[in-house]
């Protein structure tokens, strides 16, 4: 049975998962309002892998004998200042989703649960995954900068991305 703190924890977790997806979906709004249909495709994807995060933590905790509790989810940003500062805040909120699960794996070794710690070692791995895929979004709009021929270029080529690969 899992403990009360690792049951609170995870539905935490659970919640920010969804919230990410949140946060992507809006930024695939903002994407397509830009007719930049890679970017919004990438960004619809990265928000259908968040959903799978959060079901992952959602059935973890019920084969524990848990109670899953969905808390409300926050209205994410709908507008950012460039595809820049769109793409930067996406790789920011991937910094804090991390530590999130770190402090989530650093709570299982408290509470010496050792199942949820093998359990979150997938979200660690996926982690540093989603951290170097948003760090390269987010450097390789950088270069591009204010260069719309460039940018174009780097729509296309998001275009071809396929669910789970970054």
């Amino acid at each position: 049975m899992i403990s009360k703190k690792i049951e609170k924890a995870i539905n935490k977790q659970m919640n920010l998962e969804a919230f990410s997806a949140y946060i992507y979906l809006s930024m695939a709004a903002y994407f397509e309002g830009l007719n930049l249909e890679g970017f919004s495709h990438w960004m619809r994807l990265q928000a259908e892998e968040e959903l799978g995060h959060a079901m992952r933590l959602f059935k973890y905790v019920l084969e524990r004998d848990g109670n899953v509790e969905l808390l409300p989810i926050k209205a994410p940003p709908a507008t950012w200042k460039s595809p820049l500062d769109a793409c930067q805040h996406a790789l920011k909120h991937e910094r804090v989703n991390t530590k999130q699960i770190n402090d989530l794996m650093d709570l299982s070794f408290k509470e010496v649960d050792h199942a949820t710690r093998i359990f979150l070692q997938w979200f660690v791995a996926e982690q540093v995954e989603e951290e170097s895929s948003a760090t390269k979004l987010a450097e390789k709009v950088r270069l591009a900068g204010k260069d719309g021929a460039a940018i174009l270029v780097l729509d296309q080529e998001l275009l071809k991305r396929q669910l789970g690969a970054s």
